[in-house]
């Protein structure tokens, strides 16, 4: 894989998430691909601030509850896919319901569910580049300078 942002440092992925949340509209599905501690929760975080739904401090991991929201109304829901086990845990969230919203949904750990999901918007996937992390968007986004 070439090119993608390079992100080095927690500040620097909240920037970027903030980049990415800015530009999105108000219903979209994201889907967050990347390795435990790739950065995906930060990444998040800067999504949800960007979207004016909610600080960066107030945005956690959602691997034990499944599912947070962010906004009043709900704009973002972050959706954690990691601890399910069965194509009947998934259906038992909800997911159908939440994806009919005005809302932007990010999904982490989708691949684990892939055949049950429908297609995303945007997939962010994030890999470690030595002392950084590169944030791949399919379909590719150029940012402003």
């Amino acid at each position: 894989m070439t090119g993608g942002h390079r992100a080095e440092g927690e500040e620097e992925m909240l920037a970027l998430g903030r980049s990415i949340g800015e530009m999105l509209p108000r219903r979209h599905l994201v889907y967050l691909i990347g390795d435990l501690g790739a950065g995906k929760t930060t990444l998040t975080k800067g999504i949800v601030e960007g979207l004016g739904a909610g600080r960066a401090e107030e945005v956690s991991s959602p691997t034990f509850t499944l599912i947070h929201e962010y906004g009043d109304p709900v704009r973002v829901y972050h959706i954690d896919l990691y601890r399910l086990e069965s194509a009947r845990e998934l259906a038992g969230l909800g997911l159908e319901e939440i994806l009919e919203r005005d809302a932007v949904v990010i999904i982490e750990w989708p691949d684990r569910f892939a055949r049950w999901l429908p297609a995303p918007d945007l997939t962010v996937r994030i890999t470690h580049d030595h002392d950084a992390r590169r944030v791949y968007l399919d379909p590719p986004v150029t940012f402003g300078q």
